[in-house]
């Protein structure tokens, strides 16, 4: 089978290759499948060209998502020819994931694709989707709802920030979009957004420990700087759900906020999120979280035009979601 592999050059940098597998070569796990469909996400270009620390072992099939039909199960909660998702845990860090034609992952890391939601529309969702979801359900249990007030978001034209802008919007929150693109003001009041507020304008390094509160929740991609502010910026019992560190994995923040407001701060598991909660974030994505506009946002490229995609990821020229067509 086709595979793009993931090894270790004789500097010591992971780099990506095409390589041929035998099903025999893939590890080990209850479940065998033919991978339809996969998705590009900045985790995985930082994995393929070796520009983050990501693979734990080599060489390793890259791809943290994948959809298939299986093809032969071990468990019997599955069955052949049933279509399943498999994201997170360790795909395409130290388990083969799903850049291959074929994979074989372990029972517990797979879902049963909900019913109304395709294979592709599965992964224009992929891990982005599900983290943003899994942030909105969190959030929602810490008592987050439309009447509390405005939810902003940063690092909106990223691919959980779009889907959790459109999410957002879909379940009546006023939705502001926090963002150093500007320009693609068009794009994010396209997915609902109520309004823009350019990260520029903001002097992050003279953020006070307490803000003039304005936000009921927050959906945090960025981390650092951003994260502090979003924090001293929140309402009464505001909800801030962290769920990346594209700006930075350092918080220098302040008590005050936790004290004097209430202020939650929410971690954001995808990737070892267990059941039933992954089972449930799924049941929603294909009910009342399913965003309307995965056409929209999401690119499909095929298998073997995959390789420039990472670069592009890398430049930071990408926006939305970008699927990789694998199986027929």
């Amino acid at each position: 089978m086709k595979a793009y592999l993931i090894d270790k050059v004789p500097s010591g940098k992971a780099k990506g290759r095409w390589a041929t597998l035998e099903r025999s070569q893939l590890d080990a796990g209850e479940l065998t499948l033919k991978v339809l469909y996969s998705s590009v996400n900045y985790k995985d270009a930082l994995a393929a060209t070796g520009a983050g620390k990501i693979i734990r072992r080599f060489p390793c099939v890259g791809g943290i998502d994948m959809v298939g039909d299986v093809i032969e199960s071990r468990d019997t909660k599955f069955k052949p020819g049933q279509t399943v998702i498999a994201t997170s845990f360790d795909l395409g860090v130290s388990h083969h994931g799903g850049y291959a034609q074929e994979a074989r992952v372990p029972a517990a890391w797979a879902v049963p694709l909900p019913p109304g939601l395709s294979a592709w529309e599965a992964m224009a969702l992929g891990t982005a989707g599900f983290t943003a979801g899994l942030a909105i359900v969190r959030m929602e249990a810490n008592g987050l709802t439309p009447a509390n007030g405005p939810v902003v978001v940063s690092g909106a034209t990223g691919g959980v920030g779009s889907l959790a802008i459109n999410m957002l919007c879909q379940l009546g929150y006023e939705v502001v979009a926090l963002t150093r693109k500007v320009e693609e003001e068009t794009y994010l009041k396209g997915l609902g957004a109520t309004r823009i507020q350019p990260a520029g304008e903001i002097d992050l390094d003279k953020v006070r420990p307490m803000e003039a509160a304005q936000w009921a929740g927050a959906v945090d991609n960025v981390g650092g700087s951003v994260l502090h502010w979003m924090l001293a910026t929140m309402k009464q019992a505001g909800t801030v759900a962290s769920i990346g560190n594209a700006g930075s994995v350092e918080l220098h923040s302040t008590v005050f906020p936790f004290i004097l407001r209430g202020v939650s701060l929410l971690g954001v598991d995808s990737a070892y999120m267990g059941f039933p909660t992954r089972a449930r974030v799924w049941e929603r994505l294909a009910g009342d979280l399913r965003p309307t506009c995965l056409e929209k946002i999401t690119k499909t490229a095929d298998f073997e035009d995959l390789p420039p995609v990472f670069d592009e990821f890398i430049a930071g020229r990408v926006k939305g979601r970008t699927v990789v067509r694998i199986g027929d």
